[in-house]
């Protein structure tokens, strides 16, 4: 015990047991953040200590303690991931989230400890935001987990997005724990260190202030009655006709009470059946009868199997039971990355407003959001299958699309959340689906023409820049490196030289 003790005490051994645990609860407060219903506010302070912790600590502390951390916070979506993925894939896609961290806060140390001047206080957000860009534009399921998504809740500071997308509401979201942790290791210390704090405050105020003002814009005139349906039972290849019948039959009440309650236009879920082509053919006769029965727009999503290729779609139905639209989903979720991918975009005037069709993951992608933010859109209508853990998340990234791109967004998921977002990022309503006899949503909304926005003209300008200033900052470190690695060599004269 004696033995123990001392060897518990030896300052190596306590010096590593204070990390472990620093590193296990800062990764136990980004379990709060990073997972799939974060706590939006945290966001804010929880990469303080890990920030100063590398700006405190040696290179090889600094790289396991942030390895654990991240570790630890990112293993509360393990469960989701492997619903979604086989586990191994699961796991290293875990890892590879790590390493991300580790990338960033490595980066972020070696830059500010050069350095140690007002404007690194820029280096940590600079360096999340060029990373987010490159996985938005690059990753098949994109920036999907990007920190930003988190602050959804937060309406004022949201409203950014409208101007610089999701890469400005994360360099703000970076800016101010990068300013905590500097103003906590350097304080006045700091090369012209006012300017790292006054510039921090400015930007957020600033934001703030017109996050504020955004949101008193005055709603549309024009009303509309939106109805939302979801099931969260679904209609396989080998279901039978009893049990299809049963959830059609369900679909088919949901829809004439909405209808009587004054809905124009329902949208169920995606996905709702997999069918083969000639059951697809009999379910459009289905659906086109129902539509114009009830004398509203309807639009369903399901997919079709035809022996060698599956197709996930979705389907508009007008008042007179005619299929206007047929649209093909674009991004595939992780289970159905086999599937046939879609190209085309589908839009229809709807009273003198114009409507798009997305499904559910497409709208995980602000490329696609500007497509038809370029078409006029001024209201989305996306099925959507969720995975119950995912909820929250999904319908919140699809919401930001709506700020970016200026229009309402109406979304009915199975095993999710029916919701109605307005242009600012506003839930007019939201309810969870459910299993049968399912869920249905009344929303009466005033609509007006799509806002424009400038994050719909510029795009991800602003990422693609704080991409280029990472790339400049790498290349200016490595090069200096070089350079002061050449003038130490003993036949080196190039310290004499006038540069």
């Amino acid at each position: 015990m004696q033995s123990l003790f001392r060897l518990i005490t030896k300052p190596s051994i306590r010096s590593f047991i204070l990390q472990f645990g620093a590193a296990l609860l800062i990764g136990f407060m980004l379990r709060f953040v990073i997972h799939l219903t974060p706590v939006w506010w945290l966001m804010w302070i929880a990469p303080v200590p890990l920030l100063v912790i590398a700006l405190r600590s040696n290179k090889r502390d600094t790289f396991w303690i942030t390895a654990v951390a991240a570790s630890v916070g990112l293993s509360s979506n393990l469960h989701y991931y492997q619903l979604v993925m086989p586990a191994p894939i699961a796991v290293l896609v875990l890892l590879a989230q790590s390493w991300l961290w580790v990338l960033v806060i490595m980066t972020t140390r070696r830059i500010v400890l050069r350095y140690q001047s007002w404007w690194t206080v820029l280096v940590y957000p600079v360096v999340w935001c060029a990373v987010d860009t490159l996985m938005a534009h690059c990753l098949p399921d994109g920036n999907w987990g990007s920190l930003a998504y988190s602050q959804t809740e937060f309406l004022p500071m949201l409203q950014v997005t409208s101007l610089l997308g999701v890469a400005g509401l994360l360099f703000l979201l970076a800016l101010f724990p990068s300013a905590i942790a500097l103003a906590f290791v350097y304080g006045r210390r700091l090369h012209h260190a006012p300017w790292a704090y006054g510039l921090t405050t400015l930007l957020l105020i600033a934001t703030f202030t017109y996050g504020e003002f955004r949101l008193q814009a005055p709603s549309g005139k024009q009303q509309v009655v939106f109805g939302l349906v979801s099931i969260d039972d679904a209609i396989g290849l080998q279901a039978s006709a009893t049990y299809a019948a049963s959830i059609w039959q369900q679909y088919d009440r949901h829809v004439a009470t909405l209808a009587a309650q004054g809905a124009t236009i329902i949208v169920l879920p995606e996905k709702i059946a997999m069918l083969t082509p000639a059951n697809a053919e009999q379910l459009k006769r289905y659906l086109s009868s129902l539509a114009k029965a009830h004398h509203v727009w309807i639009t369903a999503g399901s997919a079709i199997d035809d022996g060698s290729r599956r197709s996930n779609l979705a389907w508009m139905f007008s008042p007179l039971g005619i299929l206007t639209n047929s649209y093909q989903k674009h991004h595939l979720a992780p289970p159905e990355r086999y599937y046939a991918t879609g190209v085309d975009y589908q839009t229809k005037v709807i009273d003198a407003t114009l409507y798009g069709l997305a499904i559910c993951k497409d709208m995980h992608f602000a490329s696609l959001g500007r497509a038809y933010a370029k078409r006029n859109v001024g209201v989305m209508l996306v099925p959507a299958w969720d995975f119950y853990f995912d909820q929250w998340i999904a319908s919140r990234i699809t919401l930001i699309r709506g700020v970016e791109s200026g229009y309402i967004v109406v979304r009915s998921a199975r095993e999710g959340l029916l919701t109605v977002s307005d242009a600012y990022g506003r839930v007019l309503a939201e309810k969870p689906s459910s299993g049968m006899p399912g869920q249905t949503l009344l929303v009466k909304t005033n609509i007006a023409a799509r806002l424009t926005t400038l994050y719909s003209i510029i795009g991800d300008l602003f990422g693609w820049l704080c991409v280029l200033c990472l790339v400049g900052m790498a290349a200016w470190s490595v090069a200096s490196a070089y350079l002061r690695a050449y003038k130490a060599l003993p036949n080196s004269n190039l310290g004499d030289a006038s540069i």
